[in-house]
């Protein structure tokens, strides 16, 4: 398995492609090189974490078609784009179809590295909310479906006495299940229950009931 500390670099050009490998190896990271988008893509199945350092300009798959195809493949996977000297209009296309960054050629040393920390950080990132949503998820899932319902009236903003009337219960009653909700989503005020429903997709889920 690869960690999230390796950088897959895609780059035609041998010197540059053998050059960032020295330097990433030298910082820390493992870094892996393929010379053609093809070679990458049919390592992909294998790839877990990392981030990707790919040329725009490239024979076969370029860049930009390499960056879609990540989009939809491994969207958790992110993407610096390195350019040459006019190809900044491309760099901004690719930052709007998902790139991180992206980095002029010639860059210094510090430049990239400092990129592939930034795209680093923001995987790991990634990967916490994931890991936090997944939990509230599971959370959600332990709520009965009269539960559920009043997490429903809640997360409304709905007053105890609503959500009574809206559901044929007694106000008391709506205050028991509340005590039940507010313990099964491990929430210890009302913001936190909704920033918790929030994750676990269920305020998206009322809107659309």
């Amino acid at each position: 398995m690869l960690t999230d500390r390796s950088i897959h670099v895609v780059e035609d050009d041998q010197a540059v492609r053998e050059s960032l490998a020295f330097l990433l190896a030298a910082a820390g990271f493992a870094a892996r090189t393929y010379e053609t988008a093809e070679a990458f893509l049919a390592a992909l199945p294998e790839i877990e974490g990392g981030c990707v350092i790919t040329d725009v300009r490239m024979p076969g798959t370029d860049g930009m078609e390499l960056l879609q195809r990540l989009s939809r493949l491994a969207p958790h996977l992110p993407v610096i784009v390195i350019t040459g000297h006019g190809d900044i209009q491309l760099a901004v296309q690719a930052m709007k179809l998902g790139a991180v960054d992206f980095l002029e050629k010639p860059f210094d040393d510090e430049s990239i590295l400092a990129a592939v920390r930034s795209a680093s950080r923001r995987q790991q990132e990634a990967g916490a909310e994931a890991s936090r949503r997944t939990e509230a998820k599971d959370l959600l899932a332990s709520l009965s479906s009269r539960e559920r319902q009043v997490l429903d009236g809640l997360v409304a903003g709905l007053p105890n006495k609503t959500i009574a009337h809206d559901l044929g219960i007694s106000p008391r009653t709506v205050e028991v299940y509340r005590a039940n909700v507010m313990k099964k989503m491990q929430a210890n005020s009302l913001s936190d229950l909704v920033r918790t429903a929030l994750l676990a997709g269920a305020l998206v889920e009322a809107d659309r009931s």
